[in-house]
């Protein structure tokens, strides 16, 4: 029997390229360089060596290549609840920013854990990413300065850095405070319950302090505060069941959710025990998220623009990682708005 002898290659259970280099009747280091720099490989091989990619199933090892390198280009993101939409959006603006720079997004939910925050800092700590985006649970500056230290472009999403040691992208939550609660007090309400938590997180805080000073300045309202320990709807049907336990003297008779989770759970409980919403009850949550407008009672809340925050803060993290010793930190924030809708409508 005459003819071209073709190499075999065992069967393996991840093909390797020294494999595909056996397949394809090339040297490692050429397999390599069509992988790497195909310029430098001519046509006929580039072919045979793709059909041997091909036949063998062979993915690149991009992350032990990246890692020998001493590098990753990939980004990473902890957020502080994935189940909650607005940062399903900011994730989508980051993807959309990074989706022509072909780095990978590896996404983190710290679900408001401290501690599951810092698992995910070690985690991208040593996968050695490029650059975090973060909306911080808890107080891990010092450790955001080590990955910075080391090289890792760090960007604060949704949150004002208070040094200069970090970029961030956040919204105005005093605005959005005030907005809140002024819109209550605008359509009558004078016995307000601010709903939502921990208290520690900044951005809770940060409306809290903001609707606390317009219902003081107003002179004619007071503000309940009603801590959860999650920002939830769950949390929400366990404040709005507290609250109408209340003697109906002291009974609020609107709702400001720290967010648009916590405002559904308050809507869903109150309708399910009959009180009126909005003629009872004012509520009025804060993200507007899509299911706000889509409610059995269309839902009145502050809109943060996600989808341009994740995109502005992903756009901020690439240039810190295309020149680290560049300019000083950059803040960018974004203003809320108010949308009224049914759940706050009077007459």
């Amino acid at each position: 029997m005459s003819g071209m002898a073709v190499a075999r290659v065992p069967d393996v259970a991840v093909a390797r390229v020294r494999d595909v280099a056996a397949l394809a009747g090339v040297s490692p280091g050429t397999v390599s360089n069509a992988l790497n720099h195909p310029a430098k490989v001519t046509p006929d091989t580039l072919s045979r060596i793709q059909a041997a990619i091909d036949e063998l199933g062979f993915v690149r090892n991009d992350a032990a290549r990246q890692l020998r390198a001493g590098s990753n280009r990939s980004v990473g993101l902890v957020v502080l609840d994935v189940a909650n939409p607005f940062f399903t959006d900011v994730a989508r603006g980051v993807e959309d920013e990074l989706g022509p720079t072909r780095r990978p997004l590896i996404l983190g939910n710290s679900a408001q854990s401290p501690e599951r925050e810092l698992s995910y800092l070690t985690l991208f700590e040593e996968q050695r990413v490029s650059g975090l985006l973060i909306t911080p649970a808890g107080n891990v500056l010092d450790r955001l300065r080590r990955l910075r230290d080391r090289g890792t472009a760090v960007v604060l999403v949704d949150r004002l850095s208070r040094t200069r040691d970090f970029a961030s992208v956040s919204v105005d939550d005093r605005l959005g405070g005030r907005l809140a609660a002024q819109h209550l007090l605008d359509v009558g309400r004078r016995r307000i319950a601010f709903i939502g938590g921990p208290l520690a997180i900044t951005q809770v805080k940060t409306r809290l302090a903001a609707a606390q000073d317009t219902v003081d300045r107003s002179g004619t309202a007071e503000l309940m505060v009603m801590a959860s320990a999650t920002m939830d709807a769950a949390a929400g049907r366990a404040a709005a069941e507290q609250f109408m336990a209340l003697p109906a003297a002291r009974r609020p008779d609107a709702v400001f959710a720290a967010n648009d989770l916590v405002a559904l759970g308050v809507l869903q409980a109150l309708t399910l025990a009959g009180v009126r919403v909005p003629d009872d009850v004012a509520i009025i949550g804060y993200d507007d998220i899509d299911f706000a407008a889509s409610a059995a009672i269309p839902l009145s809340s502050i809109r943060q623009p996600a989808h341009q925050m994740g995109a502005a803060a992903a756009r901020i993290l690439l240039q810190l990682i295309a020149d680290p010793g560049g300019t000083a930190a950059s803040h960018t924030t974004f203003k809320p708005e108010l949308v009224a809708r049914q759940s706050t409508a009077t007459g």
